[in-house]
């Protein structure tokens, strides 16, 4: 039987801020002046978003198990693939989750009444579980790029902020560009250390299907479009140049990931990564929200 922690780790706590911070950015780009957030909305959003990306991630553990995938890996062992929990608890707690955004997506179209938000929600998980399951999944065609920019990008950002008073404006929709690509940069530093296994059982991602040199530069690209998206942000409202703050520690992991950085050390990268989108989806919420914290 998994222990706690063994448990812990499939959740892959270094990828929740691909959750957390396109939520903080679509609430900062909504909020008026004139009227506080609708905070249980808020919440409701925060649920959705981290029950999916929980979901994705204990999917892909039994998806991947399933398939051999994990079996020669660099990083953290998952619960299938080590034999820490079995195939079907693992599915099991991937239910769960999608269940418990299911039911906080539920919710959000009731106090909206914008039951086609519902809709949204199935493709959602539909995207998370066909990532790595079923007989074609499009994580194994290079495409998991695709689905994670679009989910924890756009639909994410532009979500939140829409649910607030049912409208979105166009820095949200720049923002949530720099956020899907922060997301990719998290999945490419994760595929990059994962590249010669996955290769051996033709686990064709982006990074196997370009290559290691393209791959990294590609790395780089997302994070510094990440920071023009933001400087984009900006135009007239400079105060949200505070977000270029970022770019000390995006441009220390495009020289570390540029030079050849591999192995364990790609961990690291990984969890820098999600960090620097923290710290992007914190600075461009408190930036965009008419809190005055910049002006």
């Amino acid at each position: 039987m998994a222990s706690p922690s063994q448990w812990l780790s499939a959740l892959r706590p270094r990828t929740l801020t691909a959750a957390v911070a396109p939520v903080l950015v679509g609430l900062g780009a909504s909020w008026l002046p004139d009227q506080p957030p609708a905070w249980n909305r808020a919440v409701l959003c925060l649920v959705v978003a981290l029950a999916l990306q929980i979901g994705v991630n204990l999917a892909n553990d039994y998806s991947d198990g399933l398939r051999g995938s994990d079996a020669e890996r660099s990083g953290p062992a998952r619960l299938v693939a080590s034999g820490a929990a079995s195939p079907g608890a693992v599915r099991l707690a991937a239910i769960a989750s999608f269940a418990a955004a299911s039911l906080a997506g539920l919710g959000l179209a009731w106090l909206t009444t914008q039951w086609w938000l519902v809709a949204v929600g199935a493709a959602a998980i539909a995207a998370a579980w066909f990532y790595t399951g079923g007989k074609h999944p499009y994580g194994y065609m290079a495409l998991g790029e695709a689905g994670v920019f679009i989910f924890f990008g756009p639909v994410a950002v532009l979500g939140t902020c829409y649910t607030q008073h049912l409208a979105v404006n166009w820095r949200a929709g720049v923002a949530s560009v720099g956020l899907g690509l922060l997301a990719c940069a998290i999945l490419m530093a994760n595929n990059l250390r994962d590249m010669a296994a996955d290769q051996a059982v033709g686990k064709i991602t982006l990074a196997v299907k370009v290559g290691q040199s393209a791959a990294r530069a590609i790395y780089s690209w997302e994070m510094w479009l990440a920071l023009l998206a933001g400087a984009l942000c900006a135009i007239g409202r400079p105060r949200v140049l505070v977000v270029l703050l970022m770019a000390i520690p995006v441009a220390r992991l495009a020289s570390a990931v540029g030079a050849g950085t591999s192995g364990s050390d790609l961990i690291r990268v990984l969890a820098r990564t999600g960090q620097v989108e923290l710290g992007y989806g914190v600075l461009m919420a408190l930036s965009l929200a008419h809190l005055g914290l910049f002006d």
